[in-house]
C-alpha cells in the first residue's frame, strides 16, 4: 500500500505541474480524487488488508489525498494569476476594441418616461399578471354576454381553463382595464394610478397591429373630476413625452366600460399630418380610447356611481413610440433586428 501511494503521489504531482489550463486541472483532479479516481480505488482496497495494517494505511491514504488537494488548489490559483498577466511583448499603445453596449428598448424607455410624467402628477404605478379571467376581463367591465370580444377570434383562452363559470375561465389579458377594477377593489378611494403592461389579441398583424403589444392605462376615480380636467391631463402628458405641444382631437366612441366614451387621436408624427400609410392618409392616428368609468364598472368595484366619477384613458404604447420616432411599422419593435434597435441607444 505504501509503495502504491508513493507512486501515485509522484505521478499526480507531475500531472498537476503539467496542467496549462483550469479545464486540464479539473480533469486531473477527477482522475485522482473523483468517485472513480485512483485515491478512491485505493481506499476500496482497505478491507482486504490485515486488520493491524488498516489504521496506518488509512492515515497514509488521507495524507496523500490532502496533499494532492492542496497541490491542485495551489495550481488553480497560479493559473488564475497567469491568466491576468500581460505578456512581455504586448504593445500597450495598440488601440483596443470598444465594448458592445446595450440600451433600453424604445417601448421600455417610453414607459419609463410616462411613469415619470404621471408620478410628477401624483399617480401610483400598478402592475399585475398577464393571465386574467373572464370575470375581470369582461363581466366586471359591462361587456354583454354575447359580445364578440369574448370569442376566441379576439381573446386567447387557456386550454383546460376555457369553460365553466366566468371566474374559472382564464385567458391572456386582452386589455388592462379588467385588472384596474381589481385595483379599485383592493385600495381605498380616491384613486389615481397608472397601469402599464403587455396585452394579447388573436388578430392579424400589419403595420399598425400586433398580437402582443403594450398598453398604458391611466385611471382617476374621485368625487369631483371633470371631463375638461382629463383633457388637460392628456395634453400635458403628451407635451411632456414629445417635448412640444402635440395637436389632438377627441371623437365620440363606444366602449362597454365607459359612459360617455371617446377616442383620442393625435396628429400623425410620421408625416406631420399630411397623410401617409401609417395614418391611412388622413393625417391623424388613434392612440388611446377613454371616457368616464361606466356606473356598472364602479358598482363592480364596490363604489357608488352617484357619489364617484372619474376619467379613464388607455394609451397604445407601441403607437405612441411610432409617433415619437417616426417608425412606420410596429412589427419592427419585436423583430430583434439589432440594426433597428441600435438607433435608440
Amino acid at each position: 500500500m505504501k509503495e502504491k501511494l508513493e507512486a501515485l503521489l509522484s505521478r499526480g504531482k507531475e500531472r498537476i505541474a503539467a496542467c496549462k489550463s483550469e479545464a486540464e486541472l479539473q480533469e486531473v483532479k477527477s482522475s485522482l480524487l473523483g468517485k472513480q479516481g485512483e485515491i478512491t480505488l485505493l481506499m476500496k482496497e482497505m478491507p482486504k488488508l490485515p486488520p493491524e495494517e488498516r489504521p496506518q494505511a488509512g492515515k497514509l491514504v488521507n495524507r496523500a489525498k490532502n496533499e494532492l488537494s492542496e497541490l491542485i488548489d495551489a495550481a488553480r490559483e497560479e493559473l488564475k494569476l497567469k491568466a491576468s498577466e500581460v505578456p512581455a511583448d504586448f504593445d500597450v499603445t495598440v488601440p483596443g476594441y470598444a465594448p458592445i453596449s446595450g440600451g433600453l428598448h424604445p417601448i421600455t424607455q417610453m414607459c419609463y418616461d410616462l411613469n415619470d410624467a404621471f408620478r410628477s402628477m401624483g399617480f401610483e404605478i400598478f402592475e399585475s399578471t398577464d393571465i386574467s379571467s373572464e370575470y375581470y376581463s369582461f363581466d366586471n367591465l359591462n361587456f354583454p354576454p354575447n359580445h364578440p370580444a369574448r370569442e376566441s377570434m379576439d381573446t386567447y383562452w387557456l386550454e383546460g381553463h376555457d369553460s365553466g363559470e366566468a371566474w374559472d375561465k382564464l385567458c391572456l389579458r386582452p386589455h388592462l382595464t379588467g385588472d384596474s377594477v381589481r385595483y379599485l377593489q383592493t385600495h381605498k378611494a380616491p384613486y389615481r394610478f397608472v397601469y402599464p403592461g403587455r396585452v394579447y389579441r388573436n388578430e392579424t398583424t400589419d403595420a399598425r397591429h400586433e398580437r402582443a403589444f403594450f398598453q398604458y392605462e391611466a385611471l382617476i376615480v374621485d368625487k369631483d373630476f371633470t371631463f375638461v380636467d382629463g383633457k388637460v391631463m392628456i395634453q400635458a402628458i403628451l407635451s411632456k413625452v414629445f417635448g412640444r405641444e402635440v395637436p389632438i382631437r377627441m371623437r365620440s366612441g363606444f366602449f362597454p366600460f365607459v359612459e360617455p366614451g371617446y377616442e383620442i387621436d393625435m396628429q400623425c408624427q410620421v408625416c406631420g399630418g399630411k397623410g401617409c400609410p401609417v395614418c391611412h392618409h388622413v393625417g391623424w392616428i388613434e392612440v388611446m380610447p377613454g371616457g368616464t368609468p361606466h356606473p356598472n364598472v364602479l358598482r363592480a368595484a364596490g363604489l357608488d356611481p352617484d357619489e364617484y366619477t372619474g376619467f379613464y384613458v388607455n394609451i397604445g404604447l407601441d403607437r405612441l413610440v411610432m409617433m415619437r420616432y417616426g417608425v412606420d411599422d410596429v412589427r419592427f419593435f419585436n423583430s430583434a433586428d439589432l440594426r433597428f434597435l441600435e438607433q435608440f441607444k
